[in-house]
């Protein structure tokens, strides 16, 4: 499945995916798949990755619209 506000996160921040795959260390292909929707997302990097851009989940995944994390 692919998540559309994954790719516009890193795009938006102007990374690469060799950027954020090192950060999740992973190798670059193994994560474009990911992004690319070839392969679904493990839910430790979705945490981590949500971790990363500093929003929820539910946000990560366009489940909703609000950024914030509830803390």
């Amino acid at each position: 499945m692919k998540f559309q506000r994954i790719q516009d996160l890193r795009i938006d921040r102007d990374l690469t995916i060799k950027e954020v795959s090192s950060h999740l260390g992973l190798h670059r292909d193994v994560y474009a798949r990911y992004e690319k929707g070839i392969r679904d997302f493990p839910i430790d990097i979705l945490i981590k990755l949500a971790d990363y851009y500093s929003c929820s989940l539910d946000y990560l995944v366009g489940r909703t619209d609000n950024k914030k994390l509830n803390k």
